[in-house]
């Protein structure tokens, strides 16, 4: 595997993630290759592991991968996408790798349920999670819809959203209130 890539076993590039609006896109899991997420401005994984004294290695692409794949995936959800190409990998090579890619800057978590965090690509911008309670699925919006919300808070209570880890719960259009 090129230790200078974080394309590979991600397929053909095809998306399956469906737009929602123009604002925010709904996934469930969608199969988007890393290449389209990273930014070409960002290091690569190699490089970035590289100056921290760490060596690439071949579970740390594919978890990069998964996770990028997936587009939120929680690590039993990673750690099924990478054992269709690594059986022997483990469970908690997962966890850790997912910690070491987060304190990177790589991927970032937040928690959609009251289970295992959801881990995600990072983006060039933060935002904020919708969580349909009927169907799971998954849309974002900017962080900027929080604006006001944020503003007033930090106002009245000198209290700073951190917006990276906003979810909020309900229930999407396709949905419908169908509870």
């Amino acid at each position: 595997m090129d230790d200078d890539s974080v394309t590979g076993a991600a397929g053909d590039g095809a998306s399956t993630a469906r737009d929602r609006s123009a604002e925010g896109r709904r996934t469930s899991i969608a199969a988007v290759p890393p290449s389209a997420r990273l930014h070409s401005s960002q290091p690569s994984l190699a490089e970035t592991l590289r100056a921290r004294g760490l060596r690439l290695t071949a579970q740390r692409q594919l978890v990069l991968e998964a996770v990028y794949r997936l587009g939120h995936a929680t690590p039993d959800q990673v750690h099924a996408e990478v054992a269709r190409t690594a059986a022997g990998i483990n469970i908690t090579t997962v966890y850790r790798t997912l910690e070491l890619l987060e304190e990177l800057g790589l991927v970032t978590h937040t928690h959609l349920s009251h289970g295992a965090p959801t881990y995600h690509g990072v983006s060039e911008e933060q935002h904020v999670h919708l969580v349909c309670r009927t169907c799971g699925g998954v849309d974002d919006v900017p962080a900027g819809v929080l604006d006001g919300l944020a503003q007033t808070l930090e106002r009245e209570k000198s209290f700073s959203v951190d917006r990276g880890h906003v979810a909020l719960f309900g229930v999407c259009g396709m949905c419908g209130g169908e509870d």
